[in-house]
């Protein structure tokens, strides 16, 4: 799995190599709501480069049911904005127990695999809710991670009020929706959505609102982001905590693989 992950990440780094590399400017962000400006300028993204890929690791914990303990995890990440991509290595312990999984997302099209011990395959998921979902994930991670991409023009904005707005993203022939919640200070504080699909095993998939509540910020070469964030999907009976993720580094506009 990781020989695939850094295969993908290769591809990606080639074909955004050479790009131009902009500053993002007070222009660029006229077309986005007040509160989405003003998140940008809180966040630090202005006057520096526009992002066109991030490299990011975390720390954390992940479980399956509310009655778990959490598993400690490590993850990468490397997203790509100029052909929506998202290409995530984790690996985790239970009870001891090794496993690692990637979520590649390129070309519209996603698949989740983990593994235990590197041998048995206990989450193969793939098709139409994996592609969906991933979208969603991935559009999280660019508000989240990249508050520069969010000039991005295939996001199509809508007010709710001062500090909360709906966006719609669309990549190729998938459009999810998102409703951003901001403070009056301008941080995004949480991110919901109910076009994400939670599996446990890559075959039975359910629909609930998803959620990333975040945990605090940071700052961070140069940039404040937040330093972390809570997954939660809203079943009807509870709200399931499935994960906490601690930001530990970010890196804009990679060339090579790390």
């Amino acid at each position: 799995m990781k020989k695939t992950y850094k295969k993908a990440v290769l591809e990606a780094l080639e074909r955004t190599r050479n790009f131009k590399r902009d500053i993002l400017s007070e222009e660029d962000i006229q077309h986005i709501p007040a509160i989405v400006q003003k998140y940008l300028h809180y966040s630090g993204s202005i006057g520096k480069e526009k992002v066109l890929n991030f490299r990011a690791e975390f720390t954390g914990g992940i479980r399956s049911a509310s009655s778990e303990d959490f598993m400690p995890l490590k993850s990468v990440q490397y997203n790509f904005i100029d052909n929506p991509t998202r290409l995530f290595y984790i690996v985790a312990k239970k009870k001891g127990i090794p496993a690692k999984g990637i979520h590649l997302y390129r070309d519209q099209t996603a698949i989740m695999l983990v593994k235990i011990l590197g041998l048995f395959t206990v989450v193969d998921a793939k098709g139409k809710e994996m592609d969906q979902g991933e979208t969603v994930t991935l559009f999280n991670d660019m508000c989240f991670m990249a508050p520069a991409s969010l000039i991005d023009r295939n996001i199509e904005w809508k007010e709710v009020d001062a500090i909360t707005v709906f966006a719609k993203f669309t990549n190729g022939n998938i459009t999810i929706g998102a409703t951003l919640y901001f403070n009056e200070e301008g941080e995004l504080v949480n991110f919901l959505s109910n076009d994400r699909f939670e599996t446990t095993d890559g075959k039975t998939y359910k629909n609930y609102p998803w959620l990333t509540p975040v945990t605090g910020y940071i700052n961070i070469n140069g940039y404040r982001l937040p330093s972390g964030a809570k997954l939660i999907y809203k079943h009807p009976d509870e709200d399931l905590c499935y994960g906490e993720f601690n930001l530990l580094s970010i890196e804009y506009n990679c060339r090579d693989f790390k």
